[in-house]
């Protein structure tokens, strides 16, 4: 079982996959501001993971 299909139709608009990359990148700058280090590897692993599947290895439907 994958953890995110980046083929499901709500990843399609740019817009939306933007949002959820620079969400957990934006927390992360947030706990790094109040000293949690550990909380702020934690969500910056979580947008780097994003942003691989949402942008690097994403494909549009139809053009495999």
């Amino acid at each position: 079982m994958r953890l995110i299909d980046p083929s499901h139709p709500f990843f399609r608009p740019a817009w939306r996959r933007a949002i959820l990359v620079c969400a957990p990148f934006a927390w992360a700058g947030v706990e790094w501001s109040f000293d949690n280090r550990i909380w702020a590897y934690l969500f910056a692993a979580i947008g780097g993971f994003l942003a691989w599947h949402l942008f690097v290895t994403w494909r549009p439907e139809g053009r495999d």
